[in-house]
């Protein structure tokens, strides 16, 4: 069953169609389903989300980031019809990355750690987000999808963001993704900090959905991993498809 195509897939298949070799990383050699990027033995994408949500999403990727089966910025868009994404680039930002950045009907809110913006008075919090945000319009939340390395790099390089309020979020929970793991151990997968997020400006289904989805991402991720002990019963994706049922039936 195919997936709902949406704008990563899009940015996922003009990656590929330039790219001069074939993708060569850690996983290369499992033969995956070209949507989810899950072992085809394990796809998932007749699970895909479907959720009503009040807000929109754009994924600024870095080059990088586009090809790796592992990432999780995907699920994001899976999750939230609304959603945009385009490759980062220093010295020509996509017209339409521009565009939409202007367009009078969103709100653009990046979404960064605090500890590295400079201009503290960017920062929203619960107490000022209200006031600092045009609560008319929808919010449009910015991602900056790739390492934590490129991640820096495209928050500063990147002055049409620079107008921005920014919302940083500080959980108190572990990172629970173990396919890539950032040197710095409190640092959370793409997904993850779109469900904090998501919950933290009143998207509750939202973030529970997205919650749940990249679990199970993850979990049938790793299951093409030989070094993972791996349960086969797929505990985690029965728990989404439960959730997504009983949430169906309220």
């Amino acid at each position: 069953m195919k997936m709902r195509f949406h704008a990563f897939h899009r940015l996922y298949n003009d990656r590929l169609a330039i790219a001069t070799k074939p993708f060569n990383a850690r996983g290369a050699k499992v033969k995956r389903c070209p949507q989810c990027q899950i072992a085809q033995q394990y796809c998932i994408c007749q699970y895909q989300p479907d959720v009503e949500s009040n807000i929109a999403v754009l994924l600024l990727v870095s080059d990088a980031e586009i090809l790796k089966p592992s990432n999780t910025g995907r699920l994001i868009l899976d999750t939230v019809k609304e959603g945009y994404a385009y490759a980062w680039s220093r010295t020509e930002p996509d017209s339409r990355l521009l565009a939409l950045l202007s367009d009078e009907r969103y709100q653009p809110i990046v979404v960064f750690p605090e500890d590295y913006v400079d201009d503290k008075s960017r920062l929203l919090t619960l107490e000022k987000k209200h006031g600092a945000i045009d609560t008319a319009k929808k919010p449009l939340f910015i991602f900056l999808d790739g390492s934590w390395r490129e991640a820096r790099r495209i928050f500063r390089k990147s002055p049409y963001l620079d107008e921005f309020p920014v919302c940083s979020i500080k959980p108190e929970a572990i990172s629970n993704y173990v396919m890539r793991k950032s040197s710095i151990e409190e640092h959370l997968a793409t997904a993850e900090v779109a469900s904090l997020v998501f919950e933290q400006f009143g998207e509750a289904k939202a973030s529970k959905v997205l919650d749940h989805w990249f679990a199970a991402f993850r979990e049938s991720y790793m299951m093409s991993k030989t070094r993972y002990s791996i349960d086969h019963t797929r505990p985690d994706l029965h728990k989404y498809i439960a959730m997504i049922g009983n949430e169906t039936s309220l």
